[in-house]
């Protein structure tokens, strides 16, 4: 009999402009790319509304397109990210360290996949 453990994941969102998606594509959808050198944290964010208004307000004006990711991570992994509250109630991020990412990322479970667009 084959035995199968499958850890408990959280599902995690991330608002992005059209050069992060990109990246995203070419890494196969599987990871984040390393931050750039003026970004110290990936912030992934708690919950689908609040990705949605960043790319739709925020990316759309400053890249002219705005896309939502939706992802699963291993839950285990995210408690040494506590949760940041960026505003109020429901704008709820984790700061993942820069230097930290490619360890983050070897704990996503499955896919990124693509849920929402705004041009």
């Amino acid at each position: 009999m084959l035995v199968t453990s499958r850890q408990a994941s959280t599902t995690l969102w991330r608002p992005t402009g059209p050069k992060e998606l990109e990246l995203v594509r070419e890494l196969d959808w599987r990871a984040w790319p390393p931050r750039l050198s003026e970004q110290p944290i990936f912030y992934p964010v708690l919950n689908e509304d609040y990705a949605v208004k960043i790319a739709r307000d925020w990316n759309v004006k400053h890249d002219g397109a705005g896309f939502v990711t939706r992802f699963e991570v291993e839950s285990a992994v995210l408690r040494r990210y506590p949760v940041q509250q960026a505003g109020g109630q429901t704008i709820l991020e984790l700061w993942v360290p820069a230097g930290e990412l490619e360890q983050f990322n070897a704990h996503i479970v499955g896919r990124i996949q693509l849920v929402h667009e705004f041009h």
